[in-house]
């Protein structure tokens, strides 16, 4: 589970202010108050990552990109609002 304050955000397009993993699904919540929600199994690295794994997303880029280590993934918060996803 990662997070950031809410005051360290100072783009007025959404960032994620905390990011966690349940049942595989992973959620981010915005800075504009949203919480948005993918399947792990969109992204193919993701797809085959442990529940471990999955659990030790990070936030990057002050909230605008998400980062598995492990797994070497980066993923993109903006691409995330914008349903630009690796796998149908």
């Amino acid at each position: 589970m990662s997070s950031i304050s809410p005051e360290t955000i100072s783009s007025s397009e959404p960032a994620t202010i905390h990011a966690w993993v349940e049942n595989r699904m992973v959620f981010v919540e915005l800075t504009d108050k949203r919480i948005l929600g993918f399947p792990a199994s969109r992204f193919t690295r993701l797809k085959v990552a442990t529940d471990e794994q999955l659990s030790k997303v990070e936030l990057r880029l002050d909230g605008f990109a998400l980062r598995w280590e492990e797994i070497d993934e980066d993923i993109t918060v903006p691409g995330v609002v914008a349903g630009n996803f690796e796998l149908p």
